[in-house]
């Protein structure tokens, strides 16, 4: 015999009363570690737990280096489609759904930062930029390489953006290279690897063909940590690896002695 009887009740939460998690935990690829992503962005995409430096995109990297104040340029610049190209779907398609803006920052949510015609004329511009006020340049490298959709016209800014930083060299006018996760292709056999100083983040993929291609090709198991940041620093191929929190500070300091040491040169000659 039941002497009390609970009636089912659906309790039914009111839509402000919904908790809402998706999107707000973002697991860590290199300690898997789930993270709060509040915590994530206060600590500029690093990961708080093993400092796993996620990508960071062009707009907030700017925001990083540079004080209040900036001004964005070229932002009229637009890539085009010379080939019609299709592949899984038309590459207009793809431009429109991407379109942002590319700087001497590039930002990888663009179709991989892939290199066309586009960035290499905004390069470029930055270099001309740099020659007639005679200050430094920084690029922030992050790419796949060039943009296959442009064919030889991306393989073509490779020379364009590598002649214009030859011209920084004549005129002794430093130009800084900072590579992060992922600079590759012909980013990395072009202007990427031609800075007067060239400086990366850490654990950052950094090479021309991918470590799989490689190992596919020499039929060879590659070392541990092979193209990464700390790999390359140690082998010479790079000056020195900053984490992002020490960037701005480093970058400040080493553009005063760098700007004072060409002073000098040319009072010297």
């Amino acid at each position: 015999m039941t002497w009390f009887k609970r009636d089912a009740h659906n309790i039914s939460p009111t839509p402000d009363h919904e908790v809402r998690t998706q999107g707000l935990w973002i697991k860590c690829e290199q300690c898997r570690k789930a993270i709060w992503k509040g915590d994530l962005d206060d600590n500029m995409q690093v990961c708080p737990v093993c400092g796993k430096h996620f990508k960071l995109a062009a707009r907030d990297r700017i925001a990083s280096l540079l004080e209040p104040g900036y001004e964005l340029v070229d932002l009229e610049l637009r890539s085009t489609d010379p080939l019609e190209f299709t592949d899984l779907k038309p590459y207009k398609k793809r431009l429109a759904a991407a379109q942002n803006v590319v700087l001497s920052v590039m930002e990888y949510g663009f179709i991989g930062g892939s290199m066309g015609p586009v960035m290499g004329e905004t390069i470029a511009r930055a270099v001309d930029r740099s020659l007639e006020r005679k200050v430094p340049l920084i690029i922030v490298s992050s790419s796949g390489g060039a943009r296959m959709m442009e064919g030889i016209a991306s393989l073509m800014q490779m020379a364009k953006v590598s002649a214009a930083l030859a011209k920084m060299d004549e005129a002794k006018i430093p130009f800084i290279s900072l590579m992060t996760d992922p600079t590759t292709g012909g980013v990395t056999a072009s202007f990427a690897m031609l800075g007067d100083l060239n400086i990366a983040e850490p654990g950052a993929l950094i090479g021309f063909a991918g470590p799989r291609v490689i190992e596919q090709t020499i039929r060879q198991k590659l070392p541990e940590g092979f193209q990464r940041s700390e790999f390359l620093l140690q082998h010479g191929f790079l000056d020195a690896v900053v984490e992002r929190k020490d960037l701005k500070a480093y970058l400040a300091e080493t553009l005063k002695w760098m700007t004072d040491a060409r002073q000098v040169s040319e009072l010297a000659s």
